[in-house]
């Protein structure tokens, strides 16, 4: 039996939202009162302070028996995980992930063989750290069967439950997920035999899931400041074993300091950016192993490389001319990666004007057009093509002229000297 705490998390409004109440409903018509729990980040993060994302709910009801329960209340379910007892309902838009209490029967690090179980405790002891291992019901009582989950929440102690060496090997990508909630609620000393199972046991780390991997990677480096626990990866040797062409964290750290201090920004992706080498290879090798999507390899891959117009002192007609060919989202991630390469965080008002310049000019669109190139006398052809190059960056070296009659008789002198 769970241990039920005198403290209770009360009503916050994702536990009485008419969508949560129709799910915990349905659950408890089939399967009687307290079969479900929500439990992990709702429970966690609610206790915290903390704003909650998803609302993620444990239950002694098996898989066939939770489709049953939701279909019989007119809710839609989605098999998402049901070899593992995961299904997910969706109630009024929202989706809920719901998962049969279970304790591991066997596990390669990469995929358990799972056995469902009616007991709370157990299912407890198969989670990876004291606090996402609190339960709650609908009334807000709240469940600590590690009796260590509460207290470590507060403190801010990421600690596995149990061993921390059997936690790992049950999934090996709990090595990141330490490294990712160190890095969003840990405080103060690190838990030793955590990072020393880490340490241990990082090489298994390749070959894992990419998706996955990817994942954990950018929550952790989307923490409001996560130089703590990077320098712990780096020290534990779990940065390399995740990212071996990471040399330093020197611009990156200077980076999260721009951000946090003076832009009041938090973009994971551009974390990752900077923490990698600026060779645009090596970043494209590094998004295709991750796996990551066309958008967001693209975006690495032009803020890749360093770019000598890029400087502090540039004048607004130069950083015009930048925007207008490398684009405004690229402009601007080179800019923040080259004021972090100058290690100068504190000094910034020169970047931030350049960075004020991306957020607000809008590249105006070249005024002519090909048929306006064969009106002046060019044969259809790859010279169309030259033509209308010669006169584009004539127009940008006159900082984008407003006047297309202008820009027409550049065409015609062009034409004219052109032979065919």
């Amino acid at each position: 039996m769970s241990a039920l705490i005198q403290e209770t998390l009360g009503q916050p409004a994702w536990m009485t939202r008419p969508a949560t109440v129709a799910v915990m409903q349905a659950l408890e018509d089939k399967g009687g009162p307290d079969c479900a729990r929500f439990v992990g980040g709702c429970v966690r993060n609610t206790l915290l302070g903390r704003p909650v994302d998803d609302v993620d709910i444990a239950t002694t009801l098996t898989p066939d028996a939770v489709t049953e329960a939701l279909a019989a209340a007119g809710l839609r379910s989605v098999p998402t995980g049901v070899d593992h007892g995961t299904v997910t309902a969706i109630s009024e838009g929202t989706p809920y992930e719901i998962t049969t209490l279970r304790r591991d029967v066997s596990t390669d690090g990469r995929r358990a063989v799972v056995a469902f179980t009616l007991s709370w405790d157990e299912d407890a002891q198969r989670r990876d750290f004291h606090l996402n291992a609190i339960y709650a019901n609908r009334a807000g009582q709240l469940f600590d069967p590690t009796g260590h989950g509460l207290t470590d929440a507060r403190a801010g102690r990421i600690v596995f439950v149990g061993d921390p060496m059997t936690r790992i090997r049950e999934d090996y990508l709990r090595i990141l997920r330490y490294f990712r909630f160190h890095a969003w609620y840990g405080k103060g000393e690190p838990d030793q035999a955590a990072l020393t199972a880490c340490k241990a046991l990082k090489g298994m780390m390749s070959g894992r899931a990419a998706e996955r991997t990817q994942k954990e990677l950018l929550k952790l480096l989307g923490a409001d400041d996560p130089r703590a626990a990077l320098r712990l990866m780096a020290a534990t040797g779990v940065l390399s074993a995740v990212l071996p062409q990471v040399k330093g964290l020197t611009r990156l750290e200077a980076l999260i300091a721009i951000e946090t201090e003076q832009l009041f920004d938090n973009d994971p992706e551009l974390r990752l950016a900077a923490v990698l080498p600026d060779d645009a290879g090596i970043v494209a090798d590094v998004a295709e192993r991750l796996r990551l999507s066309n958008a967001l390899s693209d975006r690495l891959v032009n803020a890749a490389g360093k770019d000598p117009r890029i400087v502090s002192w540039m004048s607004p007609r130069e950083s015009r001319r930048t925007v207008y060919r490398i684009g405004l989202r690229t402009f601007s991630d080179r800019i923040k990666l080259a004021w972090a390469a100058s290690l100068r965080p504190a000094a910034g008002s020169q970047w931030r004007g350049l960075l004020a310049l991306a957020e607000t000019w809008r590249p105006p669109v070249f005024p002519l057009t090909g048929d306006e190139v064969l009106a002046a006398g060019v044969p259809k052809g790859p010279l169309v093509g030259e033509v209308m190059r010669e006169v584009e960056e004539w127009w940008i070296d006159h900082d984008f002229m407003d006047d297309k009659l202008a820009a027409v008789e550049r065409l015609k002198a062009v034409a004219q000297g052109m032979a065919y």
